[in-house]
Order: C-alpha cells, then sequence, then structure tokens
C-alpha cells in the first residue's frame, strides 16, 4: 500500500470517529494537500479539520467538497489573529505611511488621509522623511555613533568616527577641515552639483571625488566627505548611507504592522506563521516578467507551464506584463485575458491552491506612467478572473507576503535608469548587480532617482519604501537576470521572459533561495 493510500485510510477512520462519512474523490483531494507534511503535521490537520466541519453543523454525514475547502481554508487562520493569513497580496495604495518622531526615537503611523492630487506641500514632505528614515539609521551606524568608554579606554582608540554635519554647519564656517554631510544630490544650477538638507545646500567639487560602490544618480541621497572653503564642498569620498539589517529597523517600529495587509501586529513575530513556514517545505512562489500574451510561442510556453505545475500547484505564480504590443488597442488585451484563462483548462489543481498574480508594466492599460500604479483594469481580466477566482490584478510594485517573509515585486527597466543618470559608472562592469542591489538596499527605496526620470505620487511614496528591509525584493528588469543578497536581503531580477528564451525564477521561502528555470522545446525532455 503506498503513502496515499494509507493516508486515505487514516483519513477515512478520522472522519468516521468524528461522526462524518467522506466519498472517494473528497478523500483522495484531502490526501493530497496533507501529503506535504510529515506524520505527526497530518495528525494535527486532520483533527483541525474534523473540529471545523462539526462547527459547520453540516446537515448531512457526508462531507461535501465545499464544507471541506472551506476547512481547509480556515487551517492557516488556527492560531492567528483576526486579519491575519499565511499568503496575502499587498495593494500599493494601502502600505502603511511611518513618520520618524525625533522625540520618542520611533517610528510612528501617519493616519492622514492620502490622495493621488496630493498637497503640494507633500513634493518635499516625501523626501524630507527619506530624510529623516535615513539619517536616523546613519547616526546609529557603529562609525557616527558617540564613543562609548569601554574598560577605560574609549572607542575612538580602536575605530576612527565620524562626526555628521549639516549643510547649516559649513554654511557658517568659511573653512571645516574634516567634513561628513548627508544630503539629497541634486543640481540646482546647470552643470554644478550641489548636496542639499533641510538646513541648506552646498555645492559640491567631484573632481577629485573617489566613488563607492553604487550608482550616484541624481535624487539619491549620499553621503559626503571632503574639506569645505570658499562656499563648496571639496568632496574626497562619496558614498551611500550604510545599511541596517531588517531586525535593527524592525525595533524601531515596534510590533506594529508596518509592512501592510488586515493583521493589525507584524506577522514577523508570528509564532504560528514561522511554524507553518518551517513545515510546508514544498512551497514555491514562479516569477516571470514581459509576459507578452499577444505571441503565441509565449501562450503555447505558458500552457506548458501551468500543465506542469499542475500536480505540485506552487503559492503563486507572479506575471509581470507588458502583456501585449503598446500600440494595440486596450480591448484586444481582454481577448489575450481570456485566453489566458482557457490555457488553465484541465489545470484544476493548479487554479485552486495557486494565486495568479498580474503586475502590469508602464505599457500597459490604464494608468499614467507614474509610481505606484494602479492595476489593471478588472473588465479587461473579467473573463480570466471568472475561470481563474485566486487571479489577483496587483498595483506596480506590490507587496507580498508568505508566512513571516516579506516581498516587494516591481516590474520597471531600473538597470538602464540607474545606467543612463549615474554620475559616475562602475568600473568593475562584472559585479554591476551588486551595485544595483547596493543602491536599493543603502537607500530603502526603488526608485533613488530623480522624479523627471521616475515620477512618484507624493502621497504614496512609502509604498515604494524598503525600510525594514524585506526578505526578497523581485525586479521584472528586461536586462540580463541575476540575484544577490546584501545585509539578509536578497535582491532578484526576472529577466525577461521572451528574451531569455523563456527562463523563470522560482523562489522557495523554505530555504530563502532562488532556482533558475527554463521551459523547454519539447516538454518531455
Amino acid at each position: 500500500m503506498d503513502d496515499l493510500s494509507k493516508l486515505r485510510k487514516k483519513i477515512t477512520n478520522a472522519f468516521k470517529l468524528s461522526g462524518f462519512l467522506i466519498r472517494s474523490e473528497n478523500s483522495i483531494f484531502l490526501a493530497e494537500q496533507l501529503a506535504p507534511f510529515d506524520e505527526n503535521e497530518r495528525e494535527k490537520w486532520l483533527t483541525i479539520i474534523t473540529e471545523n466541519l462539526q462547527s459547520q453543523r453540516l446537515k448531512s454525514a457526508h462531507v461535501e467538497r465545499a464544507a471541506l475547502e472551506k476547512a481547509i481554508n480556515e487551517i492557516n487562520r488556527v492560531g492567528l489573529d483576526e486579519g491575519e493569513s499565511v499568503f496575502s497580496v499587498i495593494d500599493a495604495f494601502s502600505v502603511p505611511r511611518y513618520y520618524y518622531n525625533k522625540q520618542n526615537k520611533k517610528f510612528e503611523l501617519d493616519t492622514e488621509q492620502r490622495s493621488l492630487l496630493a498637497k503640494t506641500t507633500m513634493k518635499s514632505n516625501q523626501l524630507r522623511q527619506r530624510y529623516e528614515m535615513l539619517l536616523q539609521k546613519t547616526l546609529r551606524h557603529e562609525l557616527f555613533a558617540p564613543a562609548v568608554i569601554e574598560n577605560g579606554v574609549s572607542a575612538e582608540s580602536r575605530a576612527k568616527k565620524f562626526k555628521l554635519l549639516y549643510c547649516e554647519n559649513l554654511l557658517s564656517n568659511s573653512v571645516v577641515e574634516e567634513a561628513v554631510v548627508l544630503g539629497l544630490l541634486t543640481q540646482l544650477k546647470e552643470g554644478k552639483f550641489f548636496i542639499e538638507d533641510p538646513t541648506g545646500s552646498v555645492e559640491l567639487d567631484l573632481s577629485g571625488a573617489k566613488f563607492h560602490a553604487g550608482f550616484f544618480c541624481e535624487g539619491c541621497f549620499v553621503l559626503a566627505e571632503g574639506s569645505y572653503a570658499g562656499q563648496v564642498l571639496k568632496v574626497d569620498g562619496l558614498g551611500f548611507p550604510p545599511a541596517e539589517p531588517a531586525a535593527s529597523s524592525r525595533a524601531f517600529f515596534g510590533t506594529q504592522n508596518s509592512w501592510g495587509g488586515e493583521s493589525t501586529k507584524l506577522l514577523k513575530y508570528s509564532a504560528r506563521l514561522q511554524e507553518l513556514e518551517r513545515s510546508n517545505s514544498e512551497a514555491t512562489i514562479v516569477f516571470l516578467s514581459d509576459v507578452r500574451l499577444d505571441m503565441p510561442v509565449v501562450m503555447e510556453k505558458l500552457r506548458m507551464l501551468f500543465v506542469g505545475y499542475d500536480s505540485c500547484p506552487p503559492v503563486a505564480i507572479v506575471l509581470m506584463g507588458p502583456f501585449a504590443a503598446s500600440e494595440r488597442q486596450h480591448h484586444a488585451l481582454k481577448q489575450h485575458f481570456n485566453a489566458l484563462g482557457a490555457l488553465a483548462n484541465g489545470c484544476e489543481q493548479l487554479k485552486k491552491q495557486t494565486e495568479l498574480i498580474l503586475i502590469p508594466s508602464s505599457e500597459d492599460p490604464a494608468a499614467p506612467n507614474i509610481f505606484p500604479r494602479s492595476s489593471i483594469p478588472k473588465t479587461l481580466a473579467a473573463g480570466l478572473l471568472k475561470v481563474w477566482p485566486r487571479t489577483r490584478l496587483a498595483t506596480n510594485p506590490c507587496r507580498l507576503q508568505y508566512c513571516t517573509q516579506q516581498i516587494v515585486v516591481c516590474r520597471l527597466d531600473l538597470m538602464a535608469k540607474f545606467c543612463r543618470n549615474t554620475l559616475h559608472f562602475p568600473p568593475d562592469t562584472s559585479k554591476i548587480e551588486q551595485h544595483f542591489a547596493r543602491t536599493l538596499i543603502c537607500q530603502g527605496h526603488l526608485t533613488p532617482i530623480h522624479p523627471i526620470a521616475m515620477p512618484v505620487h507624493w502621497d504614496y511614496d512609502a509604498a515604494l519604501w524598503l525600510y525594514p528591509l524585506p526578505d526578497l525584493i523581485v525586479i521584472g528588469d528586461s536586462c540580463q537576470s541575476f540575484s544577490t543578497s546584501q545585509h539578509g536581503c536578497t535582491v532578484l531580477n526576472t529577466g525577461s521572459f521572451v528574451k531569455s528564451k523563456f527562463a523563470f525564477k522560482v523562489y522557495i521561502p523554505h530555504t530563502k533561495t532562488i532556482e533558475d528555470s527554463e521551459i523547454p522545446d519539447d516538454m518531455e525532455e
């Protein structure tokens, strides 16, 4: 007797002991759900399911499929607070906004109502809030923290400390031999760069500057080290604010849900979700970008993908646009989404267990090219939603939460924007992905670049924050795919599904690893 048959027998006996009868097809369905778990976990889930069925007060002893599915769906909520779930998609426009309270040295929730047509004051406020976020973590860094006397020996004797100055400190002096300033890199006069903070701005002389790792674009925040004289800061070294591990950052938010979603508390601290994450070692999330539904070869490959995953459904399949050529009429996309739903015909397990997440690019209808970008209109995806009810029309960017893990997904050709707008191109191009990741992680923001290159809704800038650092940042960039990890955060670029001969990425939350996958020309291969 194989393992599945033994499990079915155990299910039948457990249901009989609870006063229920289960049909053969339903016992097979339940056995497939419990198969990934070990023996002890199966016993636990069977008990929970039968208790849930008893609470449903069924009219008949025969357990119907609908009642069974309802019980299974509520498994993930056992032991969780109201609003918590194993997997959720968080809309960019619902991401909470926090501001740093200098007196309490804590981040506090901003409850003020937001709007796409924001107040003009938010243009500067969103930059000020980013500055405050970067400033507080910079001041805590060991290079800037006050010296601590330890066993009669000061910390200064072991490592050099820097004193962070503000622009007003420089402007009030004629000469400052050693200056380190944190501020916005901006071009206030054509051809002349300045560093700007809330106290003022100082012109920079970058002719002899040594650039640290990363892409230094106008609109990002930098640490400028050098000497000040003649109202100009001659920069010796230009770097980014230091990165900070997520565990350290979260200490300044308390247990508040700074990530977003329905839960009042941050799910990172949920012991129940940690247990589920450990026990479900087979869970995967699939990422594809540049999924052109108007190309027959792409549709053929997607059909092979759906069929291949029907026997082992992932938690989610994330498809990023553009979903059709931009010059096509919008109504044509409706037919492509209908065809996408038809591809899953016969893949019943996939449609029941897997979230299909659609993230639009700037070329997709029907929103302007401003971040965050709203989702694909429901009217265009109505046919897909009907045949695959677990389809989610997500914003760009959006946030995913799987158990305790936090994932940011963004469809944007960001590498090209960095390369085009940087003041200094990294000399070692073999490590360009590390420069890319460092820029995002140190800036704590998805688009640390001038708003002309990437306009942002001022009131929703918080949706682009990467602070505290998530577990995974997924960028759907059409350049060469890569993945790299820094400070406990993995930065993944999926690459183009079309240009990469139909390659895609698979994330395994249990081990926090990335697998490269590809759809072969012949499925039998």
